[in-house]
């Protein structure tokens, strides 16, 4: 066959690659970040993963997981929930997305809302989200994410971001 012919049914590689970043979600969840960090044999693999992925909701969810500063304003353990089945890339939310509302949770930030309303919102949140990324959003929560993945530790979150003790970035002189 010349070059500029090819069988109708067949793509084109030009239209494969065109269409190759359309499959699934193309985003990758946290969960799976955090199992990459797990799986990282040291602690500059573990660094290099959590900068290759660096986000302002990663950074949210892990100073959330690691600053003692930062209380939830929900109860302890986890609450009662219907998990997601949906397979992943379908009918689910992602962690990433619902990272900006992480503040309706957090004591004394939103005294708007009721401690039911935001239990009932935070139910709502896990119950949208993919399984795994709901087991994340608990893992923050109480605190346990370095129980959850090994190696993702408060020291390896601060050197991959560059954070002080108080998980902020030293002022730039």
């Amino acid at each position: 066959m010349a070059d500029d012919k090819h069988h109708p049914s067949i793509m084109s590689k030009k239209s494969m690659e065109a269409v190759a970043g359309t499959a699934g979600s193309g985003t990758t969840l946290f969960s799976e970040i955090f199992t990459q960090v797990n799986n990282a044999k040291d602690k500059p693999k573990k660094v290099e993963i959590l900068r290759q992925y660096d986000n302002q909701p990663l950074r949210q969810l892990l100073k959330g997981a690691f600053d003692p500063k930062i209380e939830w304003d929900l109860p302890d353990g986890d609450p009662p929930f219907i998990a997601n089945q949906a397979p992943l890339g379908t009918e689910h939310g992602l962690l990433r997305n619902e990272a900006k509302r992480l503040y309706y949770f957090v004591k004394g930030a939103n005294n708007k809302l009721t401690k039911t309303q935001k239990e009932t919102m935070f139910i709502q949140t896990l119950e949208g989200l993919h399984a795994d990324e709901a087991k994340v959003l608990l893992g923050m929560k109480n605190k346990s994410l370095n129980k959850m993945y090994k190696g993702l530790t408060e020291s390896v979150v601060k050197e991959a971001f560059g954070w002080t003790d108080n998980f902020v970035r030293p002022e730039q002189k």
